[in-house]
């Protein structure tokens, strides 16, 4: 079976080469690393895949067994979603897809155009999973709801976040003003659910607005703990004997700036010259982690990355720049 699927990958990357120049023939080395270039992109999509479809599911169940049984409200796009809902009757599925759809356009330009499709077909799988699935009703105590609701929203949050996707797309729009306004990608998401949670307290109840609250320090925590603490920006360290390579990629193809630092490696043999090397740091937002690490490993899958939480970055390109697609 493993035989079968290494020649199929084999055959799919020889056509796509002949495609490129039919007339060349297809040097063994060409050959070898256009072939671990489509097994690391196919990987990329099938862990992807996975995590995209268990975050619709936990946040599906969040939704349907949790806060629209309760008239409950949560935070971001799905808050004004479930609030919209309440006020107008209209089919949750549909706000979802509605009001997440600007904000998805948004983040074509500003992240990038396969994170933007990916959103779209998470959105779209939530949005059927609230519509078709009849998950039971799991309790009617309202702390219980607003703990648990909020749980479960943020674990599907998180995982389509690891996926390379967001099925709410307030961080989108958080990401991109914050290249325009100066601010932190944290107070900006503060700002938006403050809106949102006097709008309710208005319309609705004091009462409701303070339980939304609650909902939504339970699914950020949650976030923060399935994506392993990741905060807006991300510090990368990269050492690989491909450095040039990796540099070249991360300037050109992803569009970020990067800063090398010449060092020598510190492990070797007695005896052994230690040989020097290229170290190189840029720093990017949580949103395009699962890219970057994705092109490395494309280059040099044994090269060593270490990734550091940032509270905030000033000047350099990681906020004038969108990421290249």
């Amino acid at each position: 079976m493993i035989r079968f699927l290494r020649k199929v990958i084999v055959d799919v990357v020889k056509r796509r080469l002949r495609r490129k120049n039919s007339r060349a023939a297809i040097h063994p080395r060409v050959l070898a690393k256009a072939v671990h270039v489509f097994k690391v992109e196919l990987a990329d999509t099938l862990r992807g895949a996975l995590f995209i479809s268990l975050g619709v599911v936990s946040a599906s169940i969040g939704l349907k067994s949790f806060l629209l049984p309760s008239h409950f409200i949560d935070g971001g796009v799905t808050g004004i979603s479930l609030l919209v809902q309440q006020l107008t009757g209209i089919s949750l599925s549909l706000l979802l897809v509605v009001i997440n759809l600007p904000f998805l356009i948004l983040g074509s330009r500003t992240i990038g155009r396969q994170f933007a499709i990916r959103s779209v077909i998470a959105i779209v799988l939530l949005s059927v999973a609230v519509f078709s699935i009849p998950y039971p009703v799991v309790t009617h105590d309202k702390l219980l709801i607003a703990v648990f609701g909020g749980f479960f929203l943020g674990m599907g949050i998180g995982l389509a976040m690891r996926g390379g996707a967001v099925i709410d797309g307030t961080e989108v729009l958080a990401v991109y003003l914050s290249k325009k306004l100066g601010l932190s990608i944290g107070d900006i998401i503060l700002i938006f659910n403050i809106l949102i949670f006097s709008v309710s307290a208005y319309i609705l109840s004091l009462e409701t607005a303070l339980y939304a609250i609650l909902t939504y320090l339970s699914a950020a925590k949650t976030v923060d703990f399935v994506i392993d603490g990741i905060e807006e920006y991300i510090g990368v360290t990269i050492i690989s004997h491909l450095s040039e390579e990796i540099r070249l990629t991360i300037t050109e193809k992803l569009g970020r700036g990067c800063t090398i630092y010449a060092g020598k490696r510190g492990f070797g043999k007695r005896g052994d010259q230690l040989r020097s090397t290229d170290i190189i740091f840029t720093v990017i937002t949580r949103l395009e982690l699962a890219k970057l690490k994705s092109e490395v490993d494309k280059i040099d899958s044994e090269a060593f990355i270490v990734m550091s939480t940032l509270k905030d970055t000033k000047g350099g390109m990681v906020k004038k720049r969108p990421l290249a697609h």
